[in-house]
């Protein structure tokens, strides 16, 4: 028995390489470095807003009403960034917006990634007509443009902020189950997948301890792009207004609000499509220094 432990052991794919050696290829991209920094200096802004942020994000200064931001004539350091129609502080409710952001794109990320990987599996694993059925139904889900499926959940379950996250869940779900269906299928054929049935190893353990870990570079990955997508998909729908309601700032909602003063006061509405526009795109770049780190064969020339 030990020696066809250590036969499977020999056999199966190394292990990704030491984090030195990862950090060593993520920061050869010096594009991914800084998305990382802009990523890790957004995060910890929403983590700590209630100390960072100047003021509370719904509290209304009546006075200050539409103040433009302090390098406009007419502007108060007391209010850095400006003041919305309705004397709230622009900066603290684009930082207090982050959280909300952030918060939706990495719920929607970890609850894809349960799921996607307990279907992807399974339907790997029992194959024949589970494998069909949970293979439809993704296809069917993937058929639906994701933003009109979206406004269909939202539409039946009620607009709230945790019917956002079920709703961008439902939509970006299918890509990790078909991901982990494919990565596990070029794995099941390997030969340490098949020395660990000879073995005896139990279907539970093979799926989730002798091929999951040897899947989850490309998951990764996906999991990192795909907090991008929810935050855009969770800001489409507070635009709508069928994401988080007023008066959480989250930042779709606050476009949203401040539309009709595109014109008259366009840093009200400037503010919160550039948190989304650099937020999106660090994510986004963090997310290709990941790919080439973890798939070198993927780097680009």
């Amino acid at each position: 028995m030990v020696a066809e432990t250590e036969a499977v052991a020999a056999t199966a794919p190394k292990r990704p390489g030491q984090l030195a050696d990862f950090w060593a290829s993520f920061s050869e991209n010096r594009g991914a470095v800084i998305g990382l920094v802009f990523v890790g200096v957004i995060a910890l802004m929403a983590i700590f807003a209630p100390f960072v942020a100047p003021h509370s994000p719904i509290e209304q200064f009546r006075n200050f009403t539409k103040l433009p931001p302090v390098w406009e004539a007419g502007g108060n350091w007391s209010f850095p960034l400006g003041t919305d129609a309705l004397g709230r502080d622009a900066l603290s409710r684009l930082i207090y917006g982050a959280r909300i952001s952030l918060f939706i794109g990495l719920m929607v990320m970890s609850v894809s990634i349960v799921i996607g990987v307990i279907l992807g599996l399974v339907a790997t694993f029992a194959g024949g007509v589970v494998d069909m059925i949970i293979m439809r139904i993704m296809d069917l889900i993937i058929a639906i443009p994701s933003l009109v499926l979206a406004i269909l959940v939202v539409a039946i379950l009620g607009p709230s902020l945790e019917n956002t996250i079920i709703a961008v869940t439902v939509v970006y779900m299918p890509r990790y189950v078909r991901l982990v269906r494919g990565s596990a299928m070029s794995e099941i054929g390997k030969d340490y997948v098949t020395a660990a049935r000879v073995i005896g190893v139990g279907t539970f353990r093979l799926m989730f301890i002798t091929v999951l870990p040897n899947c989850l570079a490309p998951l990764i990955v996906q999991a990192a792009l795909g907090v991008s997508d929810a935050i855009l998909e969770a800001a489409a729908l507070g635009f709508l207004g069928l994401g988080a309601q007023p008066p959480i700032p989250e930042w779709g909602a606050m476009l949203a609000d401040n539309r009709e003063f595109i014109r008259s006061n366009p840093w009200i509405v400037t503010l919160p499509g550039l948190a989304i526009l650099v937020t999106v795109v660090a994510v986004n770049i963090m997310g290709d220094g990941l790919r080439d780190a973890l798939d070198p064969k993927l780097k680009r020339g």
